[in-house]
């Protein structure tokens, strides 16, 4: 397996709770997101949520900017089901205000959260309700005494923004914290959590920040959390990407089944395509991709163009699909189990998947 090959076996951190998720130990590692709704517009966050979750979303931030988006947790906790971090920066009276409101946890920035006295009242808002705190360093506002101590924000300037704030956290007798250290480049992001992991125990966060729209989103989080995980660095996971963040999500899942390191959902395979398709598999491919979206079992979905090649070539799928000129396939495990007209393809594929999620799941 791919997993016994290139994974190195995890860390060994100290384990927290974001309300009913584990993270760290020996806890899988979570994929979360953050909502791009207004917080204090409860449906439309509530509604992102909700989408967020059936796309597998472990845990989920929000921003809190202001009063009436602290107040606003306490609604959207209500009626979601899975564990809500408030977003913190520049204010600490926001953060305590969204710990009072529900949330499970908060994100605060040490390069612009404050001084001993407000990190104090918010460590101690924060043990008071059992809730943990994630140190989030950004590149982009590190503290000014480390900028002008490393000469900018380096992966080192980073690293000791972050070991600071815990031990001021500690000093304070709060000790459920994790840590992530983001930068836009993954070069520095990756030096950054190398450096931490020998360090400390903590948790670790991982992600690229402002790693950009769908293909450098990607490509950046890809090899900058993928490199890290592969080295047994890394706790949870948030994939940063200008888009609807259900993409992050699922980026998120990709990263981990590629690794073997979790799986979650269908794995679709497909051909590249060449000169002798002669379907229109990206509009197949797109339109499968969306049916299976949510579908939380695990098996291997093939859609290949060619019916001569295809099912050797994707004779490890569990079920899959080849087009010829009028007519396609259905096969299992690289056997044609039935020949159809090639505009039934689809509805054939989705029916079998459903049928075998049904078997699964049924008495």
């Amino acid at each position: 397996m791919l997993s016994e090959t290139i994974v190195k076996p995890r860390r060994i951190t100290r384990q927290i709770r974001v309300g009913q998720v584990p993270v760290g130990g020996s806890a899988p590692v979570s994929v979360q997101s953050m909502t791009n709704t207004r917080t204090q517009d409860v449906a439309a966050t509530v509604s992102q949520i909700e989408r967020l979750a059936a796309a597998g979303c472990d845990i989920v931030r929000v921003a809190v900017p202001d009063e009436a988006a602290a107040a606003a947790v306490a609604q959207i906790k209500r009626v979601i089901d899975i564990p809500l971090i408030a977003d913190i920066h520049f204010d600490y009276r926001l953060a305590i205000s969204a710990a009072e409101a529900g949330a499970d946890g908060l994100r605060i920035n040490p390069g612009n959260i404050g001084g001993d006295r407000k990190v104090k009242a918010v460590a101690a808002c924060a043990r008071d309700r059992g809730i943990p705190i994630r140190i989030g360093v950004n590149a982009g506002s590190l503290e000014k005494d480390l900028l002008k101590k490393y000469g900018g924000a380096t992966a080192e300037a980073m690293v000791e923004s972050a070991l600071r704030q815990a031990d001021r956290l500690r000093t304070l007798d709060f000790h459920d914290i994790k840590v992530s250290l983001k930068a836009s480049d993954v070069s520095r992001t990756v030096a950054a959590y190398r450096l931490l992991s020998k360090e400390t125990d903590l948790p670790l966060h991982l992600g690229v920040t402002e790693a950009g729209g769908l293909y450098p989103g990607i490509v950046k989080s890809a090899l900058g959390i993928g490199m890290l995980l592969a080295e047994g660095i890394g706790d949870t996971i948030r994939v940063s990407l200008t888009r609807d963040p259900v993409e992050e999500i699922r980026t998120g899942f990709e990263i981990l089944g590629a690794l073997g390191i979790r799986r979650r959902g269908i794995e679709i395979i497909s051909c590249p395509t060449c000169g002798r398709c002669n379907i229109d598999l990206f509009g197949i491919l797109e339109r499968v991709e969306k049916a299976l979206m949510t579908r939380s079992m695990t098996i291997k979905v093939a859609i290949m163009g060619c019916v001569v090649n295809g099912p050797g070539e994707a004779r490890e799928a569990d079920i899959g699909i080849a087009g010829g000129d009028d007519t396609g396939i259905l096969f299992r495990k690289g056997k044609v189990i039935k020949t159809l007209p090639q505009e039934d393809l689809v509805d054939a594929l989705l029916e079998e998947v459903a049928r075998m999620e049904n078997n699964r799941t049924g008495p």
